[in-house]
């Protein structure tokens, strides 16, 4: 065996790795797949989660490692691998821009487990933990808007001095985007883009301009840009 092995490497064919290295490369890369997968799921905001995600970034460690070991230092073997994976289309969109970098790190946890590389590994990955649980905690480039769209409808003699209190005590600013009269040209719909105070409840600013007199139909929708990730 030994002589096989010391042939092998002295043709430049393959890079042989002790059993006892496999495992324990395959091992790292498992634990840093689920480290990887467990602070994804953490830190995760919006409504992209998917659990297959979260299993592939364990996959990905695993497969990136046992790639790593194949190559070996062969760049011949290194150059055949890129060929034979190119053949390979992903069509599934990342949903999230930030999913990516979790990709990125299972890459990259997978290669440092299967180059043996155990410092950089264990380093990197902590480093990775750290920033990903301070930004998640911090809420770091969240930005708060507040913004409504309101639409109610007006009959045809009541003029703003009757909404226009309200709108000015629960909104921080608004802007009128639509009138609309009705066919019988007695009332008109109007549409507000408001972005309200931090502190005021939607709900409240809704029924109170709904017991204005001459106020009706009072719809207040939340604009997608409410919480900006």
């Amino acid at each position: 065996m030994n002589t096989v092995q010391e042939s092998l490497i002295t043709e430049g064919l393959a890079f042989i790795y002790r059993p006892q290295d496999i495992i324990l490369n395959m091992c790292l890369a498992f634990v840093l797949g689920m480290v990887i997968s467990y602070v994804y799921k953490s830190t995760h905001k919006g409504l992209s989660y998917s659990q297959s995600f979260m299993l592939t970034l364990v996959f990905v460690t695993l497969i990136v490692s046992m790639v790593m070991m194949v190559i070996g230092n062969s760049l011949a073997r290194a150059f055949a691998l890129v060929g034979a994976l190119s053949i390979i289309r992903f069509r599934t969109v990342v949903k999230d821009t930030k999913d990516t970098a979790y990709v990125f790190m299972a890459l990259a946890g997978g290669m440092a487990a299967g180059t043996s590389s155990y410092f950089l590994a264990a380093i990197g990955m902590t480093v990775f933990t750290v920033v990903a649980y301070v930004l998640a905690i911090t809420n770091y480039g969240s930005l708060y808007k507040s913004e409504f769209i309101l639409r109610f409808r007006i009959a045809k003699d009541i003029d703003q001095s009757a909404y226009g209190p309200v709108i000015d005590r629960f909104a921080k600013s608004a802007t009128l985007l639509h009138i609309e009269p009705s066919g019988d040209n007695l009332s008109s719909k109007l549409t507000f883009d408001i972005i309200l105070k931090k502190d005021d409840q939607p709900t409240a600013m809704s029924t109170e301009i709904a017991s204005v007199e001459g106020v009706s139909e009072v719809m207040l929708i939340a604009s997608k840009t409410d919480v900006d990730y």
